[in-house]
């Protein structure tokens, strides 16, 4: 597993929406955009419903990540992290840990999942082999 530099948290951390790549049964990549927060060195996102990407990561548990930020590089190119990892499935939390990370995504006043008595849902936990795309994280693991 590799750390993830403070630079790199930021964006983790930030409000920007992240876009999670899984791989269906016939190997064909399948894209979903989810919340995301950071348990330590793990990444960390909720589900409610068992969705095709919490039944892909279970298949096969290869996933990519992007995030996209609003800073330019000195290039003028818009920085963007890329984690590369293996993800796993722990049933039960959802409805918590999307309730915190609704404090970043919508506002700290919002109540989420606007629903009472949510089901307990799947959490999918990430750990980053690699770090790429262009930003000061790049090439540095």
């Amino acid at each position: 597993m590799t750390s993830i530099p403070d630079s790199a948290r930021a964006v983790l951390e930030s409000s920007a929406l992240a876009h999670l790549v899984t791989l269906n049964p016939d190997g064909s990549p399948q894209v979903t955009v989810v919340w995301v927060g950071l348990d330590g060195d793990e990444l960390v996102a909720a589900h409610l419903p068992e969705h095709r990407k919490v039944r892909n990561i279970r298949n096969d548990s290869r996933v990519a990540l992007s995030i996209e930020t609003d800073t330019p590089d000195p290039m003028g190119l818009t920085q963007y992290l890329v984690i590369y990892g293996t993800a796993r499935i722990t049933e039960g939390g959802a409805p918590e840990l999307l309730q915190e990370l609704a404090r970043t995504y919508l506002g700290p006043d919002v109540k989420f999942p606007p629903m009472d008595n949510p089901p307990p849902g799947y959490i999918t936990h990430i750990s980053v082999d690699r770090i790429a795309g262009v930003g000061p994280w790049a090439g540095r693991h």
